[in-house]
């Protein structure tokens, strides 16, 4: 596989960057392509490790940044002769001359990019931003968490069925139970767009349990949930928030004193795997579904470990071949409409 990685991309870059090519290209056995600028990126390569291989760098002299916003965001995304780290990366998978991109720059940025230089799959009309949340048993995919605040009940369809895709194969779901994120489990309970979207997954043939609230996603009783990405988002940044504030509390009350002390060493395993299950490094990125190529966007505080997991990810989506069955199914659904 060939793995393209945005240089230019974590809040520390290069260095996260780089430190993960080596170990991914080392772990994996595959070419790791790494987009910024050459001179930089080839001199820190060499002082990490003076004969390194399975890393290749692809010059790029321009970056997105969190400053960009509107017309020029757009121009850097969408100009032919682009020299930006992300367009030249998607421009390499656009090109077959990679299989998947890695980025944990401007999330923005990223859309923007894939949008103009891969465009979308034919029958989706917003590509969605999708994450795994550690559930009871397990993990469950939540889409939309950013990409589109506003939503359309088709699109919330559209959700479903990319997400039921990635859900088989990533979690190993043959038939995932997909749901729409609501203010209440009854079919009524919602708002306008959950209301109107209830019919149409109903009727989608998916494996549809109907609404979910925050306490059953998290419980474990979907495979999938979808929602606009207004939504998504809160509830994203809301649960990592909550998951930080409990390891906080407890670190603080284990040492209060010597007995808690103790009981924190005893129970040191089960904090570890506690820590394990809420740390977003441990997933590394988001795919961005619906986009007609695979493009996988990390979080600004990536570090090496997380940049790894990220680039596991992308080669277990190439390897299940997720576009295709994701093609596929996006077709499947146009023909019975």
């Amino acid at each position: 596989m060939r793995i393209v990685l945005d240089a230019m991309g974590s809040d520390t870059c290069p260095d996260p960057e780089i430190e993960a090519s080596l170990e991914a290209a080392d772990l994996f056995g595959d070419e790791i392509i790494l987009v910024g600028p050459a001179d930089r990126l080839e001199s820190k390569l060499k002082q990490k490790k003076p004969v390194y291989k399975g890393v290749r760098v692809v010059d790029a002299t321009d970056v997105i940044t969190m400053q960009d916003k509107g017309l020029a965001l757009a121009l850097k995304a969408k100009r032919k002769n682009s020299k930006t780290s992300m367009a030249i990366g998607m421009d390499l998978v656009q090109n077959k001359e990679a299989d998947a991109f890695v980025t944990a720059g401007n999330t923005g940025g990223a859309l923007a990019t894939a949008f103009f230089r891969l465009g979308v799959i034919p029958g989706v009309e917003r590509p969605a931003l999708s994450g795994l949340f550690p559930v009871k048993g397990g993990h469950c995919v939540v889409l939309d968490i950013g990409a589109n605040p506003d939503c359309k009940p088709e699109h919330l369809l559209q959700f479903a069925i990319m997400g039921s895709i990635y859900a088989e194969k990533v979690l190993g779901k043959s038939k995932a139970k997909i749901a729409i994120l609501s203010n209440g489990e009854e079919p009524g309970k919602g708002n306008s767009l959950v209301k109107e979207a209830f019919p149409l997954l109903e009727t989608s043939g998916l494996n549809f349990i109907g609404n979910v609230e925050g306490k059953e996603l998290f419980g474990g009783e979907t495979d999938v949930a979808v929602t606009d990405g207004f939504t998504g988002n809160i509830l994203l940044k809301s649960s990592e928030a909550v998951a930080k504030l409990i390891t906080d509390i407890l670190k603080e009350q284990m040492m209060k004193s010597m007995r808690t002390q103790i009981g924190g060493l005893l129970a040191k395993p089960a904090f570890k795997e506690i820590k394990r299950l809420m740390d977003p490094g441990e997933v590394g990125a988001a795919p961005l579904l619906g986009i007609d190529g695979l493009v996988f966007i990390g979080h600004g505080r990536s570090d090496t470990h997380a940049l790894v997991s990220a680039i596991r990810v992308a080669r277990q989506a190439v390897s299940t071949n997720l576009l295709v069955s994701i093609h596929d199914a996006i077709q499947q659904q146009m023909t019975v409409d």
